[in-house]
């Protein structure tokens, strides 16, 4: 399914380019269509070769070695966001399905904190933890990105795993109560087997969110090494080489596909919780 999407999405890019000008579609004097010139969208041909160039002329390395390496460094770091936006937001979801006056309080701020530009916010993030000491350790750089990918990443997970914890009906909950099943007897025994159904999409997303918010703030911020600041170098050389600067944009969407992929790979090792909640 994956392969058959981005053979149609390669053939729609050629397709735009053959039946739009070159000047793209104007309505008076607003543009309604993008330009479709060698500038604005080179072939595939030519961006796929744009990836066996040299890096920088005399150099070794290509631009494919330099892709990779950053999508490796980018991966790592919105990986650890990735884990402690889901730390975050599971501990939320438990807290507001625990007691529902904290659910009151909590669940209009966390929807309300999506609302915040991440753009804007990264620069603040990485200016506040600048002198920041945790535990003897001082304040990375990459550090603030991940704060960035977690803020993106609790999000999903908060409200899916607050749906899935309290998807269980009244009468199964009943029936552990009048076991003496505990709190955590029930969270562990039938809370959790069905969140199972909400939590992996959830997961999907924030694994997706964590990826963007490590770009976006690596370009906010102007981190080295990652795809974000990759972006902007081969965008200043887009007058020279368009084709290049498509290549770190090829791995980002890389790296969505791959955390994504890596949870689908935990949604097959639970597949049997969501027979058991399609039964139900």
């Amino acid at each position: 399914m994956l392969l058959l999407a981005l053979i149609l999405l390669a053939a729609l890019w050629e397709l735009y380019k053959l039946v739009i000008p070159d000047d793209g579609v104007r309505l008076g004097d607003a543009l309604i269509l993008p330009r479709s010139d060698d500038t604005s969208m080179p072939h595939l041909s030519q961006i796929f070769g744009a990836f066996g160039k040299q890096e920088v002329a005399g150099a070794s390395g290509t631009v494919a070695s330099s892709v990779v390496s950053a999508v490796w460094y980018s991966l790592r770091l919105a990986a650890a966001g990735f884990a402690a936006g889901v730390v975050v937001g599971f501990l939320l979801a438990m807290a507001m399905q625990r007691l529902r006056i904290v659910e009151r309080a909590l669940l209009p701020y966390v929807v309300l904190s999506q609302t915040v530009p991440l753009i804007a916010l990264a620069p603040l993030v990485y200016g506040w933890s600048g002198n920041l000491t945790l535990f003897g350790l001082d304040w990375q750089p990459w550090m603030s990105v991940s704060v960035i990918s977690a803020y993106l990443a609790f999000f999903p997970v908060a409200v899916g795993a607050l749906r899935g914890l309290s998807s269980p009906p009244a009468v199964q909950t009943e029936l552990l109560r009048c076991y003496a099943a505990s709190w955590w007897q029930t969270l562990v025994r039938l809370r959790l087997p069905a969140s199972v159904p909400y939590l992996i999409p959830a997961l999907k997303l924030a694994a997706a969110a964590a990826v963007v918010g490590a770009i976006v703030a690596e370009i906010s911020i102007g981190l080295p090494g990652g795809v974000g600041r990759l972006i902007i170098t081969y965008a200043q050389q887009a007058t020279g080489d368009p084709s290049r600067v498509y290549a770190p944009i090829a791995g980002a969407a890389v790296m969505g596909l791959v955390a994504v992929g890596l949870v689908s790979l935990l949604d097959v090792a639970l597949r049997r919780y969501h027979t058991q909640e399609e039964a139900t």
